[in-house]
């Protein structure tokens, strides 16, 4: 009678967290970046390029 290979050993399962997500702070939930604009050179090409990096999609 042959005996099976051991089985090889199982990475272990992430842990259930059960905290409430609320409790944390997310990234859009700071004051940083709210009303600071770039430097502006003039630039027409930078202007451009803002207005569409700041354009909500449901306007493309």
């Amino acid at each position: 009678m042959t005996s099976a290979p051991d089985p090889e050993p199982r990475p272990p399962k992430p842990a259930l967290i059960f905290d409430d997500p609320l409790d944390q702070q997310s990234s859009d939930d700071t004051d940083h970046g709210w009303g600071e604009r770039p430097a502006s050179t003039g630039d027409a090409s930078a202007d451009l390029k803002r207005f569409l990096d700041e354009k909500p999609p449901h306007h493309l």
